[in-house]
């Protein structure tokens, strides 16, 4: 049963994994000055448009996609989780490419990622709580939000404000670095996702046909969610992809690392993360590709 299988991950591809996504997240930081800031502060609904798409309307999608399909107990609170996280590190490029608000998408992971010390512990905790199933794991866990609150500083926090601080004393040195850092800390992290799962190619094969569908259909929600609410909130097309992809575009990785930090690796939460990983590069690129065909205003 998917419940009780527990996936191969060793405590040093563990510390890997946060060393990775802790150069991913330095490389993000990189695209992000202090102009940035002074523009979301003179005029935020965009950025807080997106931040309740990201940490209010995508959770609450989730769990009524949860309640409707009725999944295994792992699965649905691995659904849950990713819900739980930032916007994803590929969602800036994304952006870009659909034509999008990249400045707005790399502010908002930023914004995202330091409001993650607290909402997404409490997330977890509220909405795993609903599910019943999910619920007894959550119980049987017992998580401490403040653990996951120290992990995501480290992992996520440190490096932003390191990559915005060089970027702001040392612009020159960022600006060498930043295309091939970027380019670099994704394919290390895409090789990584590729090699655990040839680790644990059995169980994957034996389990991802049922959760590609959930995954396929939770990743849809998070795009036409954050399309939607950024529509009714009146934003521009140019603000709208942003958000739209934003809140479509997850951090697996982050989800990963709490899965196997405080879940001991449990089968339907990490299988639920790794094809999240895999799904949300194919569809947002694909998403990008359609948006990209027509320009829009900036």
């Amino acid at each position: 049963m998917i419940d009780d299988a527990v996936l191969n991950f060793s405590a040093g591809s563990l510390m890997l994994l946060n060393a990775i996504l802790a150069i991913v997240m330095f490389s993000i930081a990189l695209d992000l000055r202090s102009s940035d800031f002074k523009v979301l502060a003179k005029a935020p609904k965009p950025l807080i448009v997106g931040l309740v798409s990201q940490f209010l309307l995508l959770p609450a999608l989730t769990f009524l996609l949860v309640m409707l399909a009725q999944p295994r107990a792992s699965v649905a609170l691995g659904l849950i989780l990713v819900a739980a996280c930032p916007g994803g590190n590929i969602s800036n490029f994304i952006t870009h490419r659909a034509g999008g608000n990249a400045a707005l998408s790399v502010s908002m992971t930023g914004f995202a990622t330091v409001g993650a010390i607290l909402l997404t512990p409490l997330n977890i905790a509220f909405w795993g709580s609903l599910y019943e199933p999910s619920a007894q794991i959550l119980r049987a866990t017992a998580i401490d939000p403040v653990t996951i609150a120290i992990t995501v500083s480290l992992m996520l926090v440190l490096p932003l404000v390191l990559g915005v601080t060089l970027n702001m004393r040392r612009p020159d040195v960022s600006n060498r670095i930043r295309g091939p850092l970027q380019w670099l800390s994704m394919g290390i992290f895409v090789a990584f996702i590729v090699l655990a799962l040839a680790a644990n190619w059995d169980l994957f094969l034996a389990f991802a046909g049922g959760i590609a569908a959930l995954v396929i259909a939770h990743n849809a929600l998070g795009f036409a969610g954050g399309f939607t609410l950024a529509t009714i909130a009146g934003l521009s097309p140019f603000d709208r992809r942003a958000i739209t992809i934003e809140t479509g575009i997850q951090n697996s990785g982050l989800g990963l690392v709490l899965i196997f930090g405080f879940f001991g690796g449990l089968g339907g939460m990490a299988i639920v993360a790794a094809f999240w990983g895999i799904w949300h590069a194919i569809s947002g690129l694909a998403l990008a590709g359609l948006m990209s065909r027509r320009v829009v205003p900036t």
